[in-house]
């Protein structure tokens, strides 16, 4: 009896207050692959599938190239972050606070501050995605300010109760969304998509890397939910397979309605809301939205924590969430600002790669030193530097004046990324390799000692 009832403790505990306290390890598989499911599916995904479907500069691929794409690319960028996750899962330590391990916690600030910036500017974003969404079916007859108000209220309060919120999408939301997604995959496909005149393969690689940058961005936020899993392989395992499973759904269901709107972006939410009773699953989907604002908002308050270790975690989300809404209430054009928010993205690939490595076959393996004044570690930062400068030599993004600074570095050493070129795999994998380099430089140097 006393077993059951501290399960039963376990299981209805909340994440800690603050980062010196041991987090409960309450998040079951179903719970975590529930989680991930959910924030594999997004309205973002379906709009953002124009970028598997017609990759940038090259012609429509074909359906079955699209597919082999989608699938290629959410695996490996899923399988980097369940790495990430797995790291978070074993050290019990949120992502920005391993870093403390890998670079020491001074130097650990500079990857913090990125994450904090691109986790606010992706939670704005979010909430005006639900506003938008929530329009859609409206047909706008509601403002934009109260949506965004009432978005922003229930992510903040989705933020100061984590792990129960957790629980909740396993046993309810989870369903409603998989029962909404299978209904538009029913009625999508009733009708056979158009052919498409001029169709190819050419795209196919880089295509495959706008999936794999997708799923890869959520690396720096996987630890902050691993870390109160049952167990690093619980976790790692939720994470691919329920991650995979979402994104790619979703990306191929957009793909399907791009194809039947002749690829207008602007008219993809019409093919949802056009068949029938459509509004009503759409605005599960709509309110599933929440999910990644939430995500977004409570990763900030984890980051935060990072620099502010003892100040309750519930204060700092409630912060972050207000700061969140009066931004979204403020912001209407987010082109420039989504590409800026891509290149912060960028620092992330690579970092995952000096991550995964050091923590299985370098320092990591005898445990990191995650307190409050662990010692700097320098050299470590040498190739998570030399990952990024692949990474931006092979997509140097759409910021105009990084853009053009990174174009004179690929014409002063005459190498010009082609239709081969994988920013995100390129970037991962000589990272991996320069961290490889230096744990046995270490290893050497101590069995010399």
């Amino acid at each position: 009896m006393a077993t059951t009832r501290e399960q039963r403790r376990s299981r209805n505990a909340e994440a800690p207050l603050t980062l010196t306290t041991e987090p409960p390890r309450s998040l079951s598989f179903a719970d975590q692959s529930a989680f991930w499911i959910n924030l594999g599916v997004s309205l973002i995904g379906f709009t953002g599938a124009i970028a598997v479907l017609r990759p940038g500069g090259h012609p429509q691929l074909p359906v079955v190239a699209a597919i082999v794409a989608t699938v290629l690319g959410t695996v490996v960028g899923t399988a980097m972050v369940a790495a990430a996750g797995a790291v978070g899962a074993r050290t019990g330590a949120p992502a920005m606070a391993n870093f403390r391990g890998l670079f020491g916690t001074r130097l650990s600030y500079a990857p913090t501050l990125a994450n904090i910036a691109q986790c606010i500017g992706w939670g704005v974003y979010e909430l005006t995605v639900i506003a938008s969404g929530f329009q859609a079916i409206t047909h706008g007859r509601f403002g934009h300010a109260p949506v965004i108000v009432a978005a922003g209220i229930l992510c903040t309060a989705m933020a100061i109760w984590p792990l129960s919120v957790l629980h909740i999408l396993r046993k309810y939301v989870t369903v409603a969304v998989a029962i909404s997604m299978l209904y538009f995959t029913v009625q999508l496909l009733r009708n056979p998509l158009p052919q498409v005149e001029g169709a190819s393969w050419s795209g196919f690689f880089p295509a495959v890397d706008t999936a794999l940058a997708v799923a890869v961005s959520f690396v720096p936020l996987a630890a902050d939910y691993t870390r109160h899993a049952h167990s690093a392989r619980a976790a790692s395992g939720a994470t691919l397979l329920g991650y995979s499973a979402g994104q790619i759904w979703c990306y191929l269901l957009g793909i399907v309605a791009l194809i039947q709107v002749g690829g207008d972006v602007d008219r993809i939410f019409d093919t949802f809301l056009g068949v029938s009773a459509g509004w009503v699953f759409f605005a599960v989907l709509v309110l599933r939205e929440s999910d990644q604002s939430f995500a977004n908002v409570y990763s900030t308050a984890m980051s935060l924590q990072n620099l502010l270790p003892r100040v309750d975690r519930r204060i700092l989300a409630a912060a972050v969430g207000a700061l969140a809404t009066v931004s979204a209430l403020g912001v209407h054009d987010f082109t420039g600002f989504s590409n800026f928010l891509l290149l912060i993205g960028s620092v992330f690939v690579p970092l995952c790669a000096v991550l995964v490595v050091d923590y299985f076959f370098g320092r990591g393996r005898a445990g990191w030193d995650l307190s409050e004044h662990a010692p700097a570690r320098p050299l470590m930062l040498l190739p998570w530097v030399l990952g990024f400068a692949v990474y931006q030599l092979c997509n140097p993004g759409s910021v105009s004046w990084w853009a053009r600074l990174w174009e004179r570095a690929q014409d002063a050493i005459g190498f010009h990324p082609d239709w081969w070129s994988s920013a995100s795999l390129f970037s991962f994998l000589v990272a991996a390799v320069a961290t490889g380099v230096l744990v046995l430089i270490e290893r050497r140097g101590r069995a010399a000692a």
